[in-house]
């Protein structure tokens, strides 16, 4: 995950500013002067972006070390790290929000046809911003941050347990992974549950305050607020979703299917027609590559000889071999990289993310690194986001642009060198594996599609139309969690180990529903995204094989990156991606990617009972 560089825009306005140059354009003066000239309303607008910017960086800096505190040094009853967040978080949100900042850039925006287009996207993304935080409504901004930050340190500062002792999140996910006896499998994978009852309430009153807060600009809900940011609107966004579920439906029922099998004969039950929860090794069954173990390419034992500070090492000289400068010293100096010791006295955000804290120099990761693959790919995928936030922060970018083409763009960059990382030919050039590792390719091919195969249907499924439901009313709160067992069932083919009553809110542990809102189908366009660009540097520059590729030390593909990355928030993504790839949005690339695999598929599940219809509307 990345917390995107402009992902909390909150506050305050300079009036005197605004005042002069409203009486500059001529706007409610008793004698108008002349029509401004165009090159005089650039000028104009021009001024207004400059000041503005500076301010807001300013305090979107202050927002966010008060954030990065508050998310890295979680003490039970200490509310210090809060109650400075949400000042900073007010004082953004009245700064982004205010009324005759709103009025000035629609004024502005009347006569965009006189201005350049990064004034336009500028001005555009200033009301992005205030729709989040309208100055008409101070209070009820006031009370969603309060909400906001409230959820977050009841959701990172829970204390998980089993069998009445403390666990973290690794250890949950560890047992997940590794666990034989089913009865160990459901206590960790009810511990990771509980937390959803505590957040339940506050995800309600959080739906209600960020729905009315963008309402005074025109949006419907939350929801179609922030699918606005790609130009689209929510229908246009579920129709895109359930069209990428569509595609990758074949091959999910057969995944789908393989698996019920293989675990019903691993664990010695009957075959169920949903998979158990809790037979899976991730806490939301997004991921079922632990399922699957290929010889020769288990890193774990390798990588356990090695100090988890030497995973982000080799994750940083990886970009440096693309052509890519070293990270700054402060990087390392102020990120939050490994687990919190037991008796450190405090706990921290247990997800990782990756921190673009003044739009400039300051880039921070926050994670939890230990020395095992999970954490391997992790690491070269998060530090992706860091490069992207490097390549972007330059003059030609301006301040208020400096985001991805789209939400999904960082996604799709991280999670692309994150599998990178993890082929066959690039591990045997790191040393990792032997030289000349006979693998089984279809098993290869077989573990990643647990990974981002089965993933589509959750992003683009599960929690796109939870979401979804979640701000436009469709859901009532009474009924949350059978809503969100319904998808799980529908998309996912995945049931609860046990009924699971309205006390408790599933859909609440997953940490992007409390402070990451509306936004989940990034995810699922950045799975899509990133095989079309990996696909282009298999193909057009590598000249491999995109099943196995080696990037390290190929700097045309660091500039390929680099040509797309540097652009930040520039241009139009859609034309983005016409210019670098020649082509539009397509999951045909992913597809081709497993073409194989769902051919051994079809052939393995011969005689099998497919238990999921043939289209997931069916």
């Amino acid at each position: 995950m990345t917390f995107a560089p402009l992902r909390c825009p909150r506050v305050l306005c300079r009036r005197t500013l605004v005042l002069s140059t409203v009486a500059a354009l001529g706007l409610g003066t008793a004698c108008a002067p002349p029509e401004p000239s165009p090159d005089q309303r650039q000028a104009y607008a021009q001024a207004f972006l400059d000041e503005y910017s500076a301010e807001f960086v300013r305090l979107y800096t202050e927002s966010n070390e008060a954030e990065w505190a508050a998310n890295t040094k979680i003490v039970e009853g200490d509310e210090t790290n809060r109650k400075r967040a949400e000042s900073a978080n007010e004082a953004l949100a009245t700064f982004s929000g205010s009324e005759a900042t709103i009025e000035r850039t629609q004024a502005l925006l009347e006569h965009r046809d006189q201005l350049t287009d990064l004034q336009v996207r500028q001005l555009e993304e200033v009301l992005y911003l205030a729709a989040n935080n309208p100055g008409s409504i101070p209070e009820l901004v006031k009370e969603r941050i309060t909400a906001e930050a409230l959820q977050n340190e009841t959701l990172f500062g829970f204390d998980f347990q089993i069998d009445g002792t403390s666990v973290t999140t690794n250890d949950i996910d560890d047992l997940l992974h590794e666990a034989e006896d089913l009865g160990q499998r459901l206590a960790a994978w009810n511990a990771s549950k509980e937390v959803g009852v505590d957040l339940r309430e506050g995800l309600v009153e959080l739906v209600r305050l960020r729905n009315e807060t963008v309402r005074p600009l025109g949006y419907d809900d939350y929801f179609a607020y922030q699918v606005s940011a790609y130009g689209m609107e929510s229908g246009e966004m579920m129709r895109l979703l359930d069209s990428l579920v569509a595609d990758v439906w074949p091959l999910f029922r057969e995944l789908h299917t393989w698996t019920r099998y293989e675990l019903a004969e691993h664990y010695g039950t009957e075959v169920p027609d949903l998979l158990p929860a809790h037979w899976l090794p991730n806490r939301w069954g997004q991921d079922w590559a632990g399922v699957v173990t290929v010889e020769g390419l288990d890193l774990d034992p390798v990588l356990a000889e090695y100090e988890p500070e030497w995973v982000v090492r080799k994750a940083e000289e990886f970009f440096q071999s693309l052509g890519f400068e070293a990270m700054p010293e402060s990087f390392y100096e102020t990120s939050s990289l490994y687990p919190v010791a037991a008796d450190a006295g405090y706990s921290k955000n247990n997800h990782a993310s990756a921190w673009h804290v003044d739009l400039q120099d300051d880039v921070r990761c926050l994670m939890s690194v230990q020395s095992n693959q999970r954490w391997w790919a992790t690491t070269h995928h998060e530090l992706g986001h860091i490069y992207y936030y490097m390549a972007y922060a330059q003059p030609e970018v301006p301040l208020l642009l400096r985001a991805g083409a789209n939400r999904a763009f960082h996604e799709a960059v991280g999670t692309q060198l994150g599998m990178a990382s993890l082929h066959r030919a690039f591990l045997e050039g790191q040393g990792l594996i032997p030289a000349g590792t006979q693998v089984d390719e279809i098993q290869v091919l077989l573990k990643e599609a647990l990974d981002s195969v089965v993933f589509m249907p959750f992003s683009a499924g599960t929690m796109s139309h939870f979401e979804h439901d979640l701000y436009t009313g469709a859901v009532d709160p009474t009924s949350y969690n059978q809503r969100w067992w319904d998808y799980v069932a529908r998309y996912q083919g995945i049931a609860p180990p046990e009924d699971r009553g309205e006390t408790y809110c599933d859909a609440c542990t997953k940490t992007h529903i409390n402070n990451d809102a509306a936004q989940y189908y990034d995810y699922a366009l950045s799975y899509v995204i990133l095989h079309q660009l990996h696909d282009h540097v298999a193909s057009e520059i590598l000249g491999q094989d995109p099943r196995n590729t080696n990037y390290y030390g190929s700097t045309e593909t660091g500039e390929f990156l680099n040509d797309i990355l540097s652009l930040g928030a520039t241009q139009d993504w859609r034309q983005v991606m016409k210019d670098h790839l020649g082509q539009e949005i397509s999951a045909k690339p992913m597809l081709d990617y497993f073409a194989p695999l769902l051919a051994y598929l079809q052939q393995q599940n011969q005689g099998r009972e497919h238990s999921l219809p043939e289209t997931p509307a069916g």
